[in-house]
């Protein structure tokens, strides 16, 4: 096959031309790995500056590719680590896991009218809670970094390890929830006294807008009520800025710059969870670029004379270990022991060859694929360092 081939039918294509490259896939069908691979191929193969962003909150690129304490400041992977697994890199590869908290902090920082607003919710006591538990602030504070790593430019391509699929979903959805939270009924309910005369005008409005307020300063207490009251209300001194951050962070995920890659493996429930994102991205309006079947058996378990082969193994183990004892081999002389190894060998390939069948099946029961799949094998050791994964990135690239 050609080069040009090669990039037609395989992710190459897709890393390189465009500019972000984001994999989703639910837990354990090897996205992290996937990923990071990708990554590493980028920049062996095609050259220029690809950054990994992981969001996931499991450390497990950080061993994959030789980096230690990385977080939220890009690190670059050295080149001694491509050059030890045989690799002269043409661009360069950085990595960089997301801080949740450091990145609301300079969210704040950023998007405050002024000091004295980004210090009053930085401090305020409710803060660390809601934006470490809050449900959509880890997928909306991912978002916000990649936007603002994507607009420095220092980049020829991005990379990005999203949560599990389900996650994944409210992480497409993050701004716009985000955007409406900050801007919804409930909050204007709770900032209205202070939006209306401070702490005087506050009590005022308290006795005439029972029972709300009364039920309010029951259930949560007046001090809670007031802490709530005043972090939202300096928040929505932000919201303008919140706004438009997420119609830019919306515009680029659509962009025709930035696409996504499902990773799956070809068990039920995987599958499930991918056919059930290739359809959301679909739905959606994201551009669905490829899928990656990972830890997929190799097709020679498919052939009619492996089969066949595997047959006569089973069958006539005893004569044929009789003839190989006969060649005068020491390891073939004892003809039983042959004959065990022979008859399990040849089990273990019709074992095998019957799930590579029902994988072979459920890749035509696929419903939307898009154009690019890559099919990634099960590897017999653990992926750990480049090596590994320039392994899986010659099976992104189809050179495998």
């Amino acid at each position: 096959m050609t080069d040009a081939q090669h990039r037609m039918a395989s992710i190459e294509s897709l890393l390189a031309t465009k500019e972000i490259v984001i994999f989703c896939g639910s837990g354990g069908v090897g996205k992290t790995s996937v990923a990071a691979a990708a990554g590493v191929a980028a920049a062996t193969r095609l050259g220029g500056k690809v950054l990994v962003l992981t969001i996931d909150p499991a450390r497990r690129l950080a061993s994959a590719i030789g980096l230690e304490g990385f977080g939220n400041v890009e690190k670059e992977v050295l080149v001694e680590a491509f050059k030890a697994a045989g690799l002269e890199p043409r661009g360069q590869l950085f990595a960089a896991q997301l801080d949740t908290k450091r990145s609301w902090d300079e969210l704040v920082l950023r998007h405050a009218p002024d000091d004295e607003t980004a210090y009053r919710v930085l401090e305020n006591r409710l803060y660390t809670n809601i934006t470490g538990r809050f449900v959509q602030s880890h997928d909306y504070i991912a978002m916000e970094r990649l936007f603002d790593v994507h607009a420095t430019g220092r980049y020829d391509l991005i990379v990005i390890d999203t949560p599990p699929t389900r996650n994944a979903i409210d992480f497409l959805e993050a701004p716009s929830r985000m955007a409406d939270f900050f801007g919804g009924r409930l909050l204007r309910w709770l900032t209205m006294p202070y939006r209306m005369g401070g702490r005087r005008g506050a009590r005022v409005l308290n006795v005439a807008s029972r029972p709300f307020y009364q039920l309010a300063d029951r259930i949560l207490g007046s001090q809670f009520l007031q802490d709530i009251a005043e972090f939202f209300l300096s928040f929505q001194s932000m919201y303008e800025g919140f706004a438009q951050r997420a119609a830019a962070v919306e515009r680029l995920l659509h962009d025709r710059r930035t696409t996504f890659a499902v990773v799956t493996t070809l068990e039920g429930a995987p599958l499930r969870e991918a056919q059930f994102f290739c359809e959301q991205l679909t739905k959606h309006d994201f551009n669905l670029g490829a899928l990656v079947l990972n830890k997929t058996l190799p097709d020679y378990l498919l052939s009619a004379d492996g089969l066949h082969a595997a047959d006569v193994l089973s069958a006539d183990a005893g004569p044929i270990a009789e003839e190989l004892s006969a060649t005068g081999v020491p390891d073939l002389a004892d003809a039983l022991r042959t004959a065990r190894v022979l008859r399990t060998i040849g089990e273990s390939f019709k074992n095998f060859a019957v799930v590579a069948t029902r994988e072979a099946e459920l890749k035509t029961e696929l419903g939307r694929v898009p154009e690019v799949v890559a099919n990634v094998p099960n590897f017999e050791v653990d992926i750990y360092d480049v090596t590994g994964l320039a392994r899986i990135g010659d099976a992104l690239f189809g050179l495998t």
